[in-house]
């Protein structure tokens, strides 16, 4: 139990930002919570926090630590609470937030779903691709693509996210192959317009056996604001998209586009559930991340409804 104090004090003074917020949370001295981490600190024999009188910051090793321990305690919370809940069922209103290409295809065909297991549980469902403020604007759960740079949440990882890119046979009939990602020069690449979120471009590994990462900004005749036209322009035969494999797996399974460069596709990111930090979290959304995790992670998940 000492070992979890204090993994649960350092998660609370590296969300908080101070020793004295964590401690009066808890309702102990200062000085506890500082040889806590100091005991932690030891057994783990590297620093994880960078203290001075005005401010507590992270270190590297702290970053990495925080996202497993967060996992750890959500849990250990959702051990206690399948014990402890026995027979009692889900209930109340239950918030998701989700980006709305991936939402529309991955989120909402689940909602109904998971309502028909859950019927006391009602559910709204927030489609935008704004980073929303879940806990400012009162959501209880969000799905995110991508990394997780915000400390102060809670992530379950629910699965990989890769991109790769795409074209249709047709395409590659009529213009070649790309055999490197430098040869995308002289292909037609359909890109993001300079006004939207990708701002780094194209990501590739340096080579078919390398793990760095090299972005590239392709140039093209089209490019657009919108991920789903340019899916929609690939799909017609106008050029060479990167697109995720949530968006293009059944379409690969299909015979529709072919992946292209795949030696070259750089390693993978997560598909998140993140939610608030809260010491007990509600049943409605413990159940659903778990719905989720559990679709997610089914063969042939992503090719059946990612059309």
């Amino acid at each position: 139990m000492a070992k979890l104090k204090q993994l649960e004090t350092f998660v609370s003074v590296a969300t908080r930002g101070s020793l004295t917020a964590a401690a009066q949370a808890e309702g102990v001295a200062p000085a506890i919570m500082g040889r806590r981490l100091d005991a932690l600190e030891e057994h783990l024999g590297v620093k994880l926090l960078l203290r001075t009188t005005r401010r507590i910051s992270l270190t590297h090793e702290g970053s990495a630590f925080l996202e497993h321990c967060q996992r750890i305690l959500a849990d250990v919370a959702n051990a206690e609470a399948s014990v402890s809940e026995g027979g009692v069922k889900a209930s109340g209103h239950l918030r998701i937030t989700a980006p709305a290409g991936f939402g529309r295809r991955h989120v909402a065909p689940l909602v109904p779903r998971f309502r028909d297991i859950h019927p006391e549980v009602t559910i709204s469902l927030n489609l935008s691709d704004r980073i929303v403020d879940i806990g400012a604007e009162g959501f209880d759960c969000a799905v995110r693509v991508g990394d997780m740079p915000d400390s102060s949440l809670v992530s379950v990882r629910l699965a990989d996210n890769r991109r790769i890119c795409v074209a249709t046979p047709d395409y590659l009939a009529r213009h070649g192959t790309p055999q490197t990602p430098a040869e995308l020069a002289r292909f037609d690449c359909l890109t993001l317009s300079s006004d939207a979120s990708q701002t780094r471009g194209w990501a590739f590994r340096h080579s078919a056996t390398a793990e760095a990462v090299n972005y590239l900004k392709p140039a093209g005749p089209l490019d657009c604001s919108d991920g789903q036209v340019l899916h929609d322009w690939c799909l017609a035969g106008w050029g060479i998209a990167w697109r995720s494999t949530w968006e293009v797996e059944a379409e690969i399974a299909a015979g529709e586009l072919v992946a292209v460069l795949e030696d070259f596709a750089a390693p993978p990111n997560g598909i998140y559930a993140v939610f608030p930090q809260r010491k007990h979290l509600a049943l409605r959304v413990r159940l659903w991340i778990d719905f989720l995790k559990h679709h997610y992670g089914t063969p042939g998940f992503w090719k059946l409804l990612s059309k």
